[in-house]
């Protein structure tokens, strides 16, 4: 059953094609614990294509051949690029229509209809258009550093940290894709994402890459900022719409990613 609410939570967040039948899962909010290991997977995905490790799909086959072909800039670009082909651009179309809505200036009515609505306004394009650019420029300066490694951690901290979105939370609306997940994390499950993700990345940063102690102890610090900023957001975003929806979600995940890259910079680079 485990397995099975993995691979169906991975089917929902990414494009990556797994061809399994999982059914139908009463339950299927329990694979909320599973978040921080769908974005390991994201980072795995996204981080082995650049030093040329991984062959087979065209994502991991344009990373390789930047990293072999380009300069650092052009190969974090196609870092960000890879990463909205792998969600298939779920995450940052909720990032400019959270934008477009809650920036409008229009009543708690309005922002959720404006929300909905498919297509892209002028905070939209200006949120988008500016995550990239900074999220562009943070990767060219750590890789720069030899830090390809926090490539991989990126994902999997933010999708820890969105988590803060869905414990004790309500959603504004009746039905929707979020429904599924907001305000149904416990306690217990958000301890044990907490939990493995520590353990994880750990394991990964010592053994895999020999971090040394007090980068890792800067690296954890970076969850604590993640979710401080989560919450901040969280309380902004209950002041406009009075709960959370999926589109938020979904931002909270890209701003996740730039907090982190972020306080990366500042903390382990400077």
């Amino acid at each position: 059953m485990k397995m099975k609410r993995f691979i169906g939570i991975l089917q929902f967040m990414t494009r990556i094609p797994i061809k399994a039948d999982v059914g139908f899962d009463e339950e299927f909010h329990k694979t909320i614990t599973y978040f921080p290991l769908v974005g390991l997977v994201l980072g795995v995905l996204i981080y082995f294509p650049l030093v040329g490790l991984i062959i087979g799909a065209i994502s991991f086959i344009i990373g390789s051949l930047s990293s072999i072909i380009f300069d650092t800039f052009l190969t974090s670009i196609l870092i960000v690029a890879c990463e909205v082909i792998l969600t298939g651009g779920l995450h940052i179309d909720g990032l400019g229509d959270t934008f477009d809505a809650i920036y409008s200036n229009r009543d708690k009515e309005r922002m959720l209809e404006i929300m909905k609505d498919s297509r892209l306004g002028t905070n939209s394009l200006l949120a988008i258009l500016f995550l990239v650019l900074i999220k562009v420029g943070l990767l060219n300066s750590i890789i720069n550093s030899n830090l390809m490694c926090l490539v991989i951690f990126m994902p999997m901290i933010s999708r820890l940290g969105v988590i803060v979105m869905l414990y004790k939370t309500v959603t504004p609306r009746e039905k929707g894709m979020g429904n599924i997940f907001i305000g149904k994390a416990t306690l217990g499950m958000f301890i044990t994402a907490i939990v493995y993700t520590v353990v994880i990345l750990i394991v990964i940063a010592k053994f895999m890459f020999f971090s040394t102690t007090i980068n890792i102890i800067k690296l954890l610090l970076s969850i604590l900022a993640v979710m401080i900023f989560n919450e901040i957001f969280k309380k902004h975003v209950y002041k406009k719409i009075d709960g959370v929806t999926g589109d938020i979600l979904g931002c909270t995940i890209e701003l996740g990613e730039l907090i982190f890259l972020l306080f990366s910079y500042i903390v382990i680079l400077l």
